[in-house]
């Protein structure tokens, strides 16, 4: 069963870097999303899915039982989580306002400021 969660995993973070190299941004921003979620995957793969009890230390003991689950990776997940929406909204507001100035979402146009060039280049003192 490990190896099934494992190729599922690898191949959603293959379609995450797929659609990472490709030229538009949309796509692009789509791929750190898919890629975020198969980072969430493996983190919560990492600990323990198959676990019974729940992560509840009992008043008489001390630590946590073997074959609970760790609380740990779940707590990161939800971080993460919140973490990456945060990022995919602000880059889709960034490519919104991109496309509304520019009127492209293709990265090989998105080179204004290589074309205008520096100052030094054009004989201007900085």
């Amino acid at each position: 069963m490990n190896l099934i969660y494992a190729l599922a995993i690898s191949l959603i973070a293959g379609c995450g870097v797929y659609m990472i190299l490709s030229r538009h941004v949309v796509r692009i921003i789509l791929g750190i999303a898919v890629l975020s979620a198969a980072i969430n995957l493996m983190i919560f793969h990492a600990g323990r899915i198959g676990a019974t009890a729940p992560p509840v230390i009992p008043g008489s003991e001390t630590i946590l039982s073997s074959t609970a689950a760790n609380p740990l990776p779940q707590a990161l997940i939800l971080t993460a989580i919140v973490i990456g929406f945060a990022l995919v909204a602000f880059a889709a507001a960034v490519a919104l306002q991109t496309q509304r100035s520019i009127g492209t979402l293709d990265s090989a146009a998105l080179d204004i400021a290589e074309r205008k060039g520096s100052r030094t280049e054009a004989g201007e003192r900085a």
